[in-house]
C-alpha cells in the first residue's frame, strides 16, 4: 500500500515539474519567494515545491484607451480620447513584473499629466490641427518614464476630440455660414459671367443687325438708282420715276400683307385712292421742293451782286468770298 502511495506522490511531483508558457508570453519563476529566472514560450522545467510560477506577462502589443477632460486656451472644455499602444520589453520582464504593480494606472497618470499640460496652451481650432503634436508629446513623456519599468511605448493616437455640445453647435453654424458665403460668392461670379456674356452677345447681335440693315438699305438705294435710270431711258423724269417706284412698293406691301393669313399688321392709309393720293402728294412735294430750291439760288445770286467790295490796306479792291 505504501508503495502505491509513493508511486502516486512521485507521479504528482513529476507532473508538477513541467509547465508550459504560451507564445508571446513570459513566466517569472521564484524559488522560496525570491526571483529565480524568467522563462519564455514552450515546455519548461522547475523544481517541484521549491520553485513556483510567480506570474506571467503578455509580450504582445496592448492598447489602453484614456479619456481626458481638459480646457483649451480659449476656455472651451473638451473630452479627448488617447489610445496608447505599448508592450513589455522582452529583456526587461523582471522590471515590468516587480517594479510596477499597476502599469495601466501609471500610463493613465502620465497621459493625463501631458495632455493637461499641452492642451491649455492651444485654442480649440489649434487642438484639432495640432493633435499629432500632442500625441508626439505624450509618446515622448511616456517613453522616458515607462522604459525604466520595462515597458516600450509603440505609439500614441488621439482618436477623438469632443468639445461641449453648445460649442460644437456653434462651430457647425460657423462652418455652415462660411460655406453659404462661399456659395454666394461663386453664384454671384457665375451671374456676372452670364450677364457679361449675354451683353457681349447682344452687342454683337446689334452690330450684325445694324450692319445688315445698312447693307440692306445700301442695296435698296442701289436698286432705286438703277430703277430710276431705267425709267429715265424711256422718257420718265426722276420725280415721276421716284413716285412710280414708291407707289409700286406700296402695292407690293399690300399684297404681302394680304398673302399672310396670320398677319396682324394694319397699313394706313388703306383706301382705294390711297395710291393715287400718295402719288399726287409726292409729285406736289417734289415740285414745291424744286421751286424752293430755285428761289434760294436766285436770292443768293442777287445778294452776291449787291454786296460792296472791300479795299485792302494798299488800296486794291478785294472781292468778298462767300
Amino acid at each position: 500500500m505504501f508503495t502505491y502511495i509513493f508511486i502516486a506522490i512521485a507521479v504528482l511531483l513529476l507532473l508538477a515539474s513541467f509547465f508550459t508558457v504560451k507564445q508571446q508570453s513570459a513566466a517569472v519563476i521564484e524559488r522560496f519567494g525570491k526571483f529565480s529566472s524568467t522563462r519564455q514560450s514552450g515546455l519548461q522545467l522547475k523544481i517541484p515545491v521549491i520553485d513556483r510560477v510567480a506570474g506571467r506577462l503578455n509580450l504582445r502589443i496592448q492598447q489602453l484607451d484614456v479619456i481626458i477632460e481638459t480646457k483649451t486656451k480659449d476656455n472651451v472644455f473638451v473630452k479627448m480620447k488617447v489610445s496608447v499602444q505599448f508592450k513589455v520589453i522582452q529583456e526587461k520582464v523582471y522590471e515590468a513584473f516587480y517594479k510596477l504593480e499597476y502599469p495601466h494606472d501609471q500610463i493613465t497618470s502620465y497621459v493625463f499629466d501631458v495632455v493637461r499640460a499641452e492642451v491649455p496652451k492651444l485654442k480649440l481650432d489649434d487642438v484639432f490641427e495640432r493633435k499629432d503634436d500632442i500625441a508626439v508629446a505624450v509618446k515622448r513623456e511616456l517613453n522616458e518614464a515607462m522604459t525604466t519599468y520595462g515597458y516600450d511605448i509603440i505609439n500614441t493616437l488621439i482618436t477623438d476630440i469632443d468639445p461641449d455640445i453648445q460649442v460644437k453647435n456653434a462651430m457647425n453654424r460657423i462652418n455652415a455660414a462660411d460655406r453659404e458665403k462661399t456659395a454666394a460668392e461663386y453664384e454671384a461670379e457665375a451671374g456676372r459671367i452670364r450677364i457679361v456674356a449675354k451683353a457681349k452677345a447682344e452687342a454683337e447681335s446689334k452690330r450684325l443687325q445694324g450692319q445688315g440693315i445698312a447693307d440692306q438699305r445700301r442695296e435698296i438705294a442701289r436698286g432705286l438708282v438703277e430703277s430710276v435710270d431705267v425709267l429715265n431711258k424711256v422718257g420718265i423724269n426722276s420725280q415721276e420715276a421716284s413716285a412710280l417706284i414708291v407707289v409700286t412698293q406700296h402695292y407690293d406691301t399690300l399684297q404681302a400683307i394680304g398673302a399672310d393669313a396670320n398677319s396682324n399688321l394694319i397699313l394706313l392709309p388703306n383706301s382705294p385712292q390711297a395710291g393715287s393720293d400718295m402719288l399726287n402728294n409726292m409729285v406736289a412735294s417734289f415740285t414745291a421742293s424744286n421751286q424752293v430750291g430755285e428761289s434760294m439760288k436766285r436770292a443768293n445770286s442777287t445778294k452776291r451782286l449787291n454786296k460792296p467790295n472791300k479795299k485792302d490796306e494798299f488800296g486794291s479792291i478785294e472781292e468778298d468770298e462767300e
